[in-house]
């Protein structure tokens, strides 16, 4: 079937679209505009999320440290680098790694620290290959596997064989955390899914390194280099320390003879034209307040140059190519709640996104469908099927960032995460629930008062503000960006400004994977 491109011309039409700024010839159309920084409103929005972001990277860094002073000093006399700085000594030199699940069980035990889920994982370039790295880290618990451990170690991998990386563990262990066995031996997603996996990978070509930088039992003849070297011949290699064995180990990636192949045209980088740090005060952290999607877009993408796709239809879902270091992308992003026409324009644009290979990325900040009588009858049902039917369907990599609210069925039409992203990733003033708390609280204490109605009893203002209360806080509590990262709703907190860096990372090993072919099925008229 081919694809047709309809253009309709008017005279001056690019005075029309929003954020639209100047075209060249044939270049793209460019766009933002440069905020009033003097305003109350941008200062107030910028105050508030740099609050935000403060707080954040000072979570990050005691996060960073590991385990507690008595245990890093114990773990550093046996002659053994921190897993951080294995880490560091691995990758190539200079160069970035993109730090995954920062967060996992964040606050999530009681009386109980677990910093980073007790386990490093993410990607970094390895002798110029993009590769997964898990690390253990035994100042946290002698590096014993918590059940949020098992869970973030399977995500790696789940993300390794997405986009097809090459594996490295830097295994210091103590195996299972005994105490919660029950919690992580039996069932299927649990401890031994990760050697199901590494079999999986196996079988896919997809390339495993295990560097054992400590021992994983104590006694020497158990378990020791000597005993696998010599004798079982379970290793292939003979490290005599940490500095050696991660030498070996880029060695032996070296050697994997492996040879990126992108299914993607790649054009040279160019930074926007607007600083990052803009988004602090476009965006802010108050929900109820509008921005335009686009001045978020002409931050992130290369030269602020936005080709933006049916700009004057369904205009409360923004839809758009771009490049991101050079990268094509195709970019879904939210201007207010989504309507019939926003549904299909979306469903239309990630077709034909899938037809020419370019990878997606959608922008949340979402409230949901249009709901009421008039727009059921206009078909919202079944045009959202469509929007969400294109969204599951897709084969391309798709990358979502939550840069707001996401609510109810928004979610799932913006490629939440039950819709497989490759990554998805939240700001710090992000929310994520099946609706806000307010708004859960007025739809309980309706029910209520009507159920009181029927058995002639009274619902007071003082009843209702004890039914509302609980559930307000609780919305809140769970809707919060670090409930969902503790428990690995996500890939990742980031600094709103450090957005398009963290994009160009996921694209870049996204890409290792050959873009499938997508089928769409049916979808409803």
């Amino acid at each position: 079937m081919w694809a047709v491109l309809r253009l309709a011309l008017r005279p001056c039409a690019r005075s029309f679209v929003p954020g639209l700024r100047a075209y060249h010839g044939d270049s793209v159309a460019t766009l933002g505009t440069q905020p009033d920084s003097g305003s109350g409103i941008y200062q107030e929005n910028y105050e508030q999320m740099k609050v935000l972001v403060n707080q954040l990277r000072e979570r990050v860094q005691k996060i960073k440290l590991g385990g507690n002073e008595k245990a890093r000093q114990l773990h550093k006399s046996r002659g053994k680098l921190l897993a951080r700085e294995r880490v560091d000594s691995l990758i190539d030199p200079g160069s970035p790694f993109l730090e995954l699940s920062q967060f996992a069980g964040y606050q999530l035990y009681a009386n109980e620290e677990v910093p980073a889920g007790g386990i490093i994982t993410g990607i970094g370039r390895v002798s110029g290959v993009e590769c997964i790295i898990v690390a253990n880290d035994a100042t946290i618990k002698g590096g014993s596997y918590y059940p949020v451990t098992v869970k973030k170690h399977l995500r790696a991998q789940e993300i390794a064989m997405q986009n097809r990386l090459p594996c490295i563990y830097l295994v210091d262990s103590g195996g299972a955390n005994l105490a919660r066995q029950a919690e992580i031996f039996p069932d299927r997603d649990h401890f031994g899914r990760i050697f199901y996996n590494q079999a999986i990978m196996s079988s896919q070509n997809i390339a495993q390194v295990k560097a054992a930088t400590g021992e994983e039992v104590s006694a020497e003849d158990l378990g020791g280099a000597d005993l696998h070297c010599r004798k079982s011949g379970v290793s292939d290699y003979y490290a005599l320390d940490d500095h050696h064995a991660l030498h070996l180990t880029r060695m032996i990636v070296r050697n994997l003879n492996y040879q990126k192949k992108l299914d993607v045209t790649v054009e040279p980088p160019e930074d926007p034209l607007f600083p990052a740090d803009e988004l602090y005060g476009i965006v802010g952290t108050n929900l109820k307040r509008h921005f335009d999607i686009r001045e978020v877009i002409a931050r992130i993408v290369d030269g602020s140059r936005f080709n933006e796709f049916k700009a004057f239809y369904g205009d409360t879902l923004v839809t758009g190519f771009a490049r991101i270091f050079g990268y094509p992308i195709g970019i879904v992003g939210n201007n207010g709640v989504l309507f019939s026409e926003s549904a299909k324009k979306g469903a239309h644009f990630i077709q034909l996104c899938c037809q020419r290979n370019i990878p997606l990325l959608f922008l949340q900040n979402i409230t949901g469908f249009m709901v009421g009588r008039e727009y059921e009858a206009e078909g919202i049902a079944k045009d959202g099927a469509k929007m969400v039917a294109a969204v599951a369907c897709a084969k391309v990599p798709k990358i979502t960032i939550i840069i707001g609210g996401s609510y109810g069925a928004g979610n799932y039409g913006m490629c939440g995460r039950a819709y497989s992203p490759r990554f998805l990733y939240l700001w710090p003033n992000a929310r994520i629930s099946v609706m806000g708390g307010e708004q859960a609280a007025n739809v309980l204490a309706t029910v209520a008062k009507d159920q009181r109605a029927r058995e002639g009893k009274q619902f007071s203002s003082a009843d209702e503000a004890a039914l509302k209360e609980p559930i307000i806080k609780r919305f809140e509590e769970e809707g919060d960006p670090y409930y969902s990262s503790a428990r690995l709703w996500d890939d990742g907190i980031i600094d709103p400004a450090d957005t398009r860096l963290v994009l160009g990372l996921s694209l870049s090993a996204a890409l290792n994977a050959p873009i499938q072919k997508t089928d769409f099925g049916i979808l409803r008229m």
